[in-house]
């Protein structure tokens, strides 16, 4: 397995993976993405990596897709920096892995490399928030060296906000 750019290689598998959600929440962001045209996809994820022409109250983010041969397994969305809406709630990484493929601790290896990508980048703490509710992402935040930092009430749920360094 391995954590790779974006590319037109794993369009096929892209495509799968987006049914296979359904009509579930997408996690990271990008997911919701247009991608019926998918070099077109492709370009804008590549500017938000560059910064360029952003949303208002986005930050530069890279995607990456983590990779078994020629299989899409999950999706990572890493935030250069934080402005404070995403300070508050979200955090550097939103993540999220292939239904069938849940269950099977490929959350934590995904956080891992994405984690690795972060530090490379000097991103350090990196904040990782998650919903109380959801156990399964706590413990993978956890099983990263995730140290729970506060939680605060947004839309009526309450998120957990864990920082990671790297000295963990």
């Amino acid at each position: 397995m391995r954590l790779i750019l974006p590319c037109l290689e794993y369009e096929g598998s892209y495509r799968d993976y987006i049914t296979e959600l359904g009509n579930e929440e997408r996690y990271p962001f990008p997911l919701d993405f247009d991608h019926a045209d998918f070099p077109a996809m492709l370009a804008k994820l590549e500017q938000f990596r560059m910064g360029v022409d952003l949303p208002q109250g986005f930050v530069p983010s890279t995607t990456y897709w983590l990779v078994d041969q020629q299989e899409m397994i999950g999706v990572a969305n890493l935030r250069h920096y934080l402005n404070a809406r995403i300070e508050r709630a979200g955090g550097h990484i939103g993540l999220g892995v292939r239904p069938r493929e849940r269950g099977k601790g490929l959350g934590a290896t995904l956080l891992r490399l994405t984690l690795e990508q972060a530090w490379a980048r000097s991103i350090q703490p990196v904040h990782v928030h998650c919903y109380k509710h959801n156990q399964a992402s706590a413990r993978m935040i956890l099983a990263n060296g995730g140290v729970l930092d506060s939680e605060i009430e947004d839309g009526g749920e309450t998120i957990q906000r864990y920082i990671i360094s790297p000295s963990r």
